[in-house]
């Protein structure tokens, strides 16, 4: 039971921040020079493949000029 609600918030949070950097207009390539995230590492989050840690949303956020609690709002 707990594998399935972790996946399902994976894939939100990925979905939420993969739908804010489309909104700003931002591609994966830029977004991974801003934040020095690798795009690899962005693309899994966008699909909600891996858990990521605070502090990459934090990058991820202040990459795209925002706070973190904007990317897990959903």
């Amino acid at each position: 039971m707990t594998k399935i609600r972790d996946e399902k918030y994976l894939k939100a949070l990925g979905k939420r921040i993969k739908e804010i950097r489309k909104q700003k207009g931002i591609s994966t390539y830029d977004l991974s020079y801003e934040s020095n995230i690798s795009r690899s590492q962005i693309n899994s989050i966008e699909k909600g493949d891996i858990n990521t840690s605070i502090c990459t949303l934090k990058a991820l956020a202040d990459a795209m000029e925002l706070k973190v609690r904007d990317l897990i709002d959903f």
